[in-house]
């Protein structure tokens, strides 16, 4: 029966541990953003700021991922050669691949922090409002911000989907390459690299569409449109 409560303990325990985590970072979050407004950066420019940031990361993950299919196509269009190297380059290629996309979900990930945060003080700031004019003026932009900002969330999540898909073929050369240093390796590259660039288009053209929604969010939330 004490066993029973020890486990329960230790359940309660971490989920609790877990829950003041969580609201740890809330708290750090908002003492950050209250800080910054003291300054006069109020959490619509974080906003617009962290967008662009995510945009810019998209941009550079483009680049990225077409260089790493390049890098690719390099080693299977090389018969002979030193395979190692070969691998050592591609092994390279791959954690700069990776580590754009990692930049891609913090950025997101940030983004989606600050609105929280801003749509939660305008709906406050809504309730305040003892000028019905005024207050049906500032609910409508509220919803219509809100609306553009779920088509950009969502049009950054579909590129954001398509990150591991793109990585996936090309962890599993890379690691194949690792233990293969042969030239039936490099002809297995070849067999797959159709798939692998299949995956890189794809997530580019996803990409270059939340590139294009975070344009347009950001030029109407910078402008108060």
């Amino acid at each position: 029966m004490k066993r029973n409560s020890c486990k329960h303990l230790r359940f309660s325990s971490g989920s609790s541990l877990l829950l003041l985590f969580m609201i740890a970072m809330s708290a750090c979050s908002s003492l950050y953003y209250n800080a910054m407004e003291q300054v006069g950066v109020h959490k619509r420019d974080i906003m617009v700021e962290r967008v662009k940031s995510a945009r810019d990361a998209q941009e550079a993950a483009k680049t990225q991922f077409r260089d790493a299919l390049e890098q690719f196509r390099s080693v299977v269009a090389v018969s002979g050669g030193d395979i190692e190297k070969q691998y050592t380059r591609l092994d390279g290629v791959l954690r700069k691949t990776e580590n754009s996309a990692n930049n891609i979900h913090q950025r997101i990930a940030a983004i989606e922090d600050v609105s929280r945060a801003l749509f939660r003080e305008w709906r406050r700031e809504i309730a305040q409002y003892r000028n019905k004019n005024y207050k049906a003026i500032s609910r409508e932009k509220y919803k219509k911000t809100q609306g553009e900002y779920k088509e950009l969330i969502s049009a950054m999540k579909k590129a954001e989907a398509r990150l591991e898909p793109a990585l996936r073929p090309l962890r599993d050369q890379v690691l194949f390459l690792k233990h293969n240093l042969n030239a039936r390796a490099i002809a297995g590259l070849a067999a797959e690299l159709d798939n692998i660039e299949s995956q890189v288009q794809r997530l580019i053209m996803e990409m270059e569409a939340a590139i294009e929604r975070a344009d347009h969010f950001v030029s109407d939330l910078a402008t108060g449109q």
